[in-house]
């Protein structure tokens, strides 16, 4: 009985051990998402463009619609400092965010798209989101497991886990497959927010995961953008009767409530590609 004791624990262990050095199975909640490997190439094709920002390398995240992480990517190929290692987990929030608080045509009023750079404006204290980004924090437990030699491939340790947070800068957007249908969201990060927001719409539009034709949004609503219904919002202006302080120190405002600063080498948001129909 002692030997069969000490068998059977180490019969467990070897059978783990074996698991660990296997590609991770992504949970059936991601049945019908892109693969890690396609979100790679999406990842490297986008980063490729012009982009504005720092031209940093980047780390990219896809949730299914409950949060679950899909597949985590980075475009450098090479080691952990090869990019902002702490942009891993920003990915992710900004992924989670995006599948938190875009809405599928079921809903009530219909589907309705919003991009993490939306909410910049609208959680500033007087805002009226303001404490919104403190609402769902990060499970650190989940966000920092695992080998960091996986970081970034098919065998991430944040895949099949629900990691939450939430961010409130570009980079993370809603994920609708032909039809309008919400499927998940997908972050970006690793280089100024601007830059972010522009590299997720191109790694979402290479995926053609941007069925957003007839899909309301809040770029569609306040900036009469239809082509680009979640597109960042560069409309934060200085004035002198009360608002946000930016880094100067003089005070501002987002006319529409949920505009974005623009960043160091700014992109120009009207040249992402056109949002498909359903």
């Amino acid at each position: 009985m002692k030997i069969q004791g000490w068998v059977i624990p180490g019969a467990v262990g070897l059978g783990i051990s074996l698991a660990a050095g296997s590609a991770v199975a992504a949970p059936a909640v991601c049945s019908g998402l892109p693969t890690q490997a396609s979100l790679q190439a999406a990842l490297d094709t986008a980063v490729a463009q012009k982009n504005g920002g720092l031209g940093f390398n980047m780390w990219a995240t896809i949730v299914a619609n409950d949060g679950t992480i899909c597949a985590v990517a980075r475009d450098s190929g090479t080691s952990l400092t090869s990019q902002w290692l702490g942009s891993r987990v920003i990915s992710a929030q900004k992924a989670n965010t995006a599948t938190d608080f875009n809405i599928g045509k079921d809903g009530r009023k219909g589907a309705f798209a919003l991009s993490t750079a939306n909410l910049y404006s609208a959680v500033q204290p007087g805002g009226s989101l303001y404490g919104l980004q403190h609402s769902n924090p990060v499970d650190p437990t989940v966000a920092y497991e695992g080998d960091s030699s996986l970081f970034g491939t098919a065998n991430d340790p944040l895949v099949g886990t629900r990691v939450g947070g939430l961010n409130v800068f570009g980079g993370g957007l809603g994920l609708y497959q032909s039809g309008g249908d919400k499927v998940g969201g997908v972050g970006v990060s690793g280089d100024t927010s601007c830059t972010d927001h522009m590299i997720a719409w191109r790694v979402r539009n290479t995926l053609q995961l941007d069925h957003l034709g007839s899909v309301g949004g809040v770029a569609a609503l306040f900036a009469g953008d239809t082509a680009h219904p979640d597109n960042i919002i560069l409309d934060i202006e200085q004035t002198g009767n009360g608002g946000m302080l930016n880094p100067e120190g003089t005070l501002s405002r987002s006319p529409s409530g949920f505009g974005h600063p623009t960043c160091l080498n700014n992109p120009d948001p009207a040249t992402l590609p056109a949002v498909r129909n359903p």
